[in-house]
């Protein structure tokens, strides 16, 4: 708004700072059933958005389209899952990492952060999960001639296969992009905004097999239940995957993959999106008198 007139441009870099700062604090002020809640329905949401992209991805490959054009294809479906969490209100672990814009400023607590984030987090691991297993209940992993579930097992089988120092690579790479999906919807003034603006990002990382660690907390447990609930349906796709799929395990979803790529997710979302914005736009200045770069005051 400039000079009392509505504007619908969208919104500049520093007022978006302002913007996720104040987001940052609502967040951090939900009531604990409701975050709970929240974050249930968002793991849900990531969970569909991986489901759609496994069935993209199967066939595929035996279909004859190149390795880039697969991820490309997954990679846009399976925005769907952050546009439901955006659009239609819900608490997602590694979009909350930008809540340090507003702990920077001292507007949220550290203890109130880490509480949003150990809730959400929780709350998106149960809503991915429960996805993952009534999928598996559903029987679509023997849909496409048992296409689904042998995309499902090898996606599993890869991303258990990572070492760790690798996966938080990947980690960090990923959540700065959907953390700047997040950032942009910011500036966003309506749906369309937000959602052609969110597929950029979403579609790089998945394209570029990047590591979010909520997304995992789906496609991981989808390829341990045709394991260990169909041995039938599993021992006839064993011998396509790496080593038979012995590196498939509960132990090994939890070491090698869901505890890098939630450190890398972290530094990723919260460093290099996060307090970077902080710093640019947010930030006291040395004086101590206002934010730099011309950033609005905030609201307590």
């Amino acid at each position: 708004m400039s000079n009392g007139v509505p504007s619908f441009d969208a919104l500049m870099p520093k007022d978006m700072a302002v913007k996720a700062e104040n987001v940052g604090i609502a967040k951090a002020g939900l009531g604990a059933y409701k975050m709970f809640a929240l974050a249930i329905l968002a793991g849900a949401f990531i969970a569909m958005g991986a489901n759609y992209a496994t069935t993209v991805w199967s066939g595929l490959a035996a279909a004859g389209v190149p390795y880039g054009l697969q991820r490309l294809a997954g990679g846009l479906v399976f925005a769907t899952g952050l546009i439901m969490v955006v659009i239609g209100g819900s608490e997602l672990f590694t979009g909350n990492c930008l809540i340090p814009m507003a702990w920077a400023n001292n507007k949220v607590t550290t203890g109130a952060m880490l509480r949003n984030w150990v809730i959400v987090y929780c709350g998106n691991f149960i809503g991915s999960v429960l996805t993952a297993y009534m999928v598996f209940l559903g029987g679509q992993h023997k849909m496409g001639a048992g296409a689904v579930g042998l995309s499902a097992l090898g996606i599993g089988v890869a991303k258990t296969s990572l070492d760790f120092i690798p996966c938080i690579c990947l980690a960090i790479f990923c959540n700065a992009l959907v953390c700047m999906a997040v950032w942009m919807c910011f500036g966003a003034r309506s749906s369309g905004d937000k959602v052609l603006v969110i597929l950029p990002p979403i579609s790089a990382f998945v394209a570029c097999g990047f590591e979010h660690c909520v997304a995992n907390m789906y496609f991981i447990p989808s390829a341990l239940f045709i394991k260990d609930f169909d041995p039938v349906y599993f021992a006839t796709v064993a011998e396509k995957l790496k080593d038979g799929g012995a590196i498939l395990t509960w132990g090994n979803f939890i070491s090698r993959n869901l505890i890098p790529a939630t450190i890398g997710n972290i530094i990723g979302g919260a460093l290099m999106v996060g307090l970077m914005y902080w710093f640019i736009f947010l930030r006291p200045s040395w004086t101590g008198k206002k934010a730099e770069s011309g950033a609005q005051p905030t609201v307590k």
